[in-house]
């Protein structure tokens, strides 16, 4: 699989609109969702023109602070999450029932 890569369309100071390269919903789900559980995000949408012909964009609006700064956070979260996920994954099948 090919590295996810990030390409900046459009930046101001509470709003980043990027392309997301290397990507597809399965990833993007998750990170829209998990930016929007956050209290300093006032949105955030991914959206595709069409899924095979070009890449998706991903639009991050903050109430305060910065746009990267909440991607990251959720980014760490859902990092959290993948690795409990692994664990309880790699715990059942050792032991199955």
């Amino acid at each position: 699989m090919k590295e996810m890569e990030f390409k900046v369309i459009s930046k101001k100071k509470n709003e980043l609109v990027l392309e997301v390269i290397n990507a597809d919903r399965t990833l993007l789900i998750p990170l829209v969702e998990e930016l929007n559980r956050d209290d300093m995000v006032e949105l955030a949408t991914y959206h595709y023109e069409h899924p095979y012909l070009e890449n998706p964009t991903l639009k991050i609006r903050v109430k305060s602070g910065k746009p990267q700064a909440a991607i990251k956070r959720s980014s760490k979260k859902l990092e959290k999450i993948f690795e409990e996920l692994e664990k309880k994954f790699e715990t059942a099948i050792k032991s199955p029932k």
